[in-house]
């Protein structure tokens, strides 16, 4: 093979490469059923685990869009839908209404919201231009060394963008969706939990 043609194959094998991590960066993935954690894969991408099979509470914080301080541990008792988003991904986008709708429609539940901007290729600026588009009303901490994704690399990594994952009231991971999702999947994931310990406010709270 000449020089050249060795040059032509291996930007061929760069444009591939980057190729494939653009799609897992950004796509959703398809579930199973794991008999290791004996978890129940719903609509192929989603996964729910009892709370038998689930790990130790998940520890992480940092700082918001806003300049405050945010603790995972402070939602403790609550219900905890975690959003892995980035501005630049097209899903999250997408799906960005769908998040806010459905906050909107448990949180006098006991259901909290948290982003997570991945950091890298986004930007402070450009995250929070997202939210006010996007009309986001719950908190998101940028994440620019991706030290609180981390804190989630166990039993269910949030391995695309957009993830989402929801924790019990312990702070364990307690279901996973990897990609997109819509007001039917989100609630999917959240009732199951929400009902293992009922409401955390009272009837009265919640306008029932």
């Amino acid at each position: 093979m000449t020089a050249a043609r060795r040059l032509l194959a291996a930007r061929w094998l760069l444009v591939a490469a980057a190729a494939s991590v653009a799609l897992s960066a950004c796509s959703a993935q398809t579930g199973s059923v794991d008999s290791s954690t004996r978890y129940v894969a719903g609509d192929g991408s989603t996964v729910l685990l009892a709370p038998a099979d689930r790990q130790d509470a998940i520890t992480a914080g940092g700082t918001t869009l806003d300049g405050t301080t945010l603790d995972l541990a402070s939602l403790r008792g609550k219900v905890v839908v975690v959003n892995l988003w980035a501005s630049w991904c097209a899903p999250c986008r997408a799906e960005a209404s769908s998040l806010e709708n459905v906050y909107g429609e448990t949180r006098a539940k006991g259901v909290e919201f948290v982003g997570i901007v991945s950091g890298g290729k986004d930007s402070v600026e450009n995250a929070r231009a997202f939210t006010r588009k996007f009309d986001v009303s719950y908190p998101s901490i940028y994440d620019g060394d991706n030290s609180v994704v981390l804190a989630f690399s166990g039993q269910l990594p949030p391995s695309a963008i957009p993830t989402t994952l929801v924790l019990d009231r312990e702070g364990r991971v307690a279901a996973r969706a990897l990609g997109e999702v819509d007001r039917s999947r989100l609630l999917g994931m959240i009732e199951p939990v929400l009902a293992e310990g009922g409401s955390s406010v009272s009837p009265a709270a919640s306008g029932s």
